[in-house]
């Protein structure tokens, strides 16, 4: 295995330095990159991902959807059966029925924090609160269809033990009508930074909210150091500004062609786009080197 390529990097110096290392574990978001716009998982793809375990490189999934949206990956993790999901909030094992093998929970008071102080700085602000056992949300926050269950009430109440699901907060979300989603994450931070780490990964102003410190960079690195593996040997995708750390801190990072102008910017190299099974094409091109 040598240097990384995919069809849609152009020469120059930017794309010019190989990996620092052979590959040894591939990291890839899913929503906007692993998978095509459907939800759905490429014939392709599931060939690559299963050639890359046969090479001795361990695939994980790095997302924010939580651990019960995981079906749509579940029989293509292979042999470690593990995924990142809320954004580094939790590691899961996919093999074992969604067991959660690690948590970083945002803790209450910080929550409580965020929703104080959003309220005040952005008026209109409606959260949603994940836990590890499912989600709740307040009257007008868009309603999750993929969670029927979900107990409707005031964030301040469900950030109280008996109120909703149970178990530690993963994250929170927060949605506003009318904001931009960048202008609204950058308000976020500046009003609310001190209590949580903030990001986005949808097209619209909600914001996901995660415990300090918390990242997909940050649980795939602890995930790494487990294994002894350094950044350099690390391949990493993605599309959104919730995946921008893991890029920058991966010893190679694609933003996929269809990311976000921000990701683009900020990523030298580029794959295809998810339709077009960009992760995929890249993979190949590392078996084949």
């Amino acid at each position: 295995m040598g240097t990384v390529t995919s069809a849609t990097e152009q020469p120059g110096p930017s794309f010019s330095q190989p990996p620092a290392a052979a590959p040894r574990l591939i990291a890839t978001d899913l929503d906007g990159t692993l998978l095509h716009d459907d939800k759905s998982v490429s014939d392709r793809t599931v060939a690559a991902l299963a050639a890359a375990e046969r090479a001795g490189i361990e695939v994980f999934f790095v997302t924010g959807r939580p651990a019960r949206w995981m079906d749509v990956v579940r029989d293509h993790v292979h042999g470690h059966g593990l995924a990142i999901c809320a954004n580094g909030a939790a590691v899961v094992d996919l093999h074992g029925d969604g067991r959660f093998v690690e948590v970083r929970p945002l803790e209450t008071a910080d929550a409580a924090a965020v929703v104080e102080t959003l309220r005040a700085a952005a008026p209109g602000t409606s959260f949603a609160v994940e836990r590890t056992s499912g989600i709740d949300y307040e009257p007008i926050y868009p309603p999750f269809h993929l969670d029927p269950g979900a107990v409707i009430a005031p964030a301040e109440d469900l950030l109280t033990e008996g109120c909703g699901s149970t178990g530690p907060i993963l994250k929170l979300l927060a949605h506003h009508p009318e904001l931009t989603p960048d202008d609204f994450l950058a308000l976020a931070r500046t009003a609310s930074g001190e209590h949580a780490s903030f990001t986005r990964s949808s097209p619209t102003a909600l914001l996901e909210i995660s415990g300090l410190g918390v990242s997909k960079a940050s649980t795939l690195a602890r995930c790494c150091a487990e294994r002894g593996i350094t950044p350099q040997e690390v391949v990493a995708f993605g599309d959104m500004p919730n995946d921008l750390e893991m890029l920058s801190w991966a010893g190679t990072g694609y933003a996929m062609a269809n990311a976000h102008p921000e990701v683009l910017a900020a990523t030298p190299r580029h794959a295809a786009a998810n339709n077009e099974d960009g992760v995929a094409a890249v993979i190949e091109s590392i078996i084949a080197a």
